[in-house]
């Protein structure tokens, strides 16, 4: 009986898989068709002239995107990074009145809608002359990430022994170097989580590229799309070729990070 149930849930666990997976599957095979094989009445399911145009003739674009894409998430994770990791474990190890508030506002933060802040970081970008410059995403991004990287790594700080640290200083460390030596190799999974989620934000962000860079050679991948998409058609083969290059950096870091990933979010989800 329990062989027999697991057949069943292993049949039902591929037919999910495949439901979430053909989307993709899908991407990749339209984006080494033609048009008119995109188009035709009768869908295929493998390219009948399999080509390489949609690349080929967006080549020099995608150099540019593709380069744009990666300075902005890698800014962006960087700087998230830089600033959230020392703010959680502040929060985490120092006591002060209001914490739970404080705390409140960071989860109240993560609610707000990306709209609602897009005006007054204009305004605020056009008074600094940082817009259409890597600038203006990389702290737009960040902003959002911030929070959220910051109440990710407070649990597994708080999880963290604290006769630790106290060894340390014992051994002649000091709080910054505890910290460097001791509270970040220790919540490893959870730093290496919040550097993919952070990074995977920033690649595939929309609003703020979009608002903040309206010169074509300044856009990331995600706007250059939609350069294929106006008044006199679509190039949908061009669409999928950009959709291909934009999933892979998230299929690669899931992959090849999925076991950091899962710890990292389980990380001191017993104390917090």
């Amino acid at each position: 009986m329990n062989k027999k149930n697991n057949i069943i849930l292993c049949v039902v666990a591929v037919l999910i898989a495949c439901v979430f997976l053909f989307p993709l599957y899908w991407i990749i095979v339209n984006s080494f068709k033609l048009d008119s094989e995109i188009f035709a009445s009768t869908p295929t399911l493998w390219p009948k002239e399999f080509t390489l145009k949609a690349y080929q003739e967006q080549f020099g674009n995608l150099f540019i995107t593709v380069r744009n894409s990666i300075i902005i998430a890698l800014g962006s994770m960087v700087l998230s990074l830089i600033l959230s990791v020392p703010a959680a474990y502040g929060l985490a190890r120092f006591k002060v009145r209001g914490m739970k508030l404080f705390i409140l506002v960071f989860l109240i933060t993560q609610m707000l809608p990306a709209s609602l802040v897009l005006t007054p970081l204009y305004l605020i970008f056009s008074k600094l002359g940082i817009l259409n410059t890597y600038f203006a995403p990389i702290l737009s991004t960040a902003t959002i990430s911030i929070p959220f990287i910051v109440l990710m790594l407070r649990p597994g700080f708080l999880s963290m022994p604290k006769e630790l640290e106290d060894a340390a200083m014992i051994d002649g460390c000091n709080g910054f170097t505890t910290f460097l030596r001791i509270a970040i190799p220790i919540s490893k999974p959870t730093v290496i989580t919040a550097t993919c989620f952070s990074f995977v934000f920033a690649w595939n962000d929309l609003a703020y590229s979009m608002t903040f860079n309206t010169k074509e050679i300044m856009r990331p991948m995600t706007s250059a799309i939609y350069t294929f998409m106006n008044q006199y058609g679509t190039q949908w083969n061009s669409i999928m070729a950009y959709g291909v290059l934009l999933i892979l950096p998230s299929c690669f870091i899931f992959v090849t990070m999925q076991k950091h990933i899962v710890e990292g979010m389980t990380s001191g989800s017993v104390k917090g």
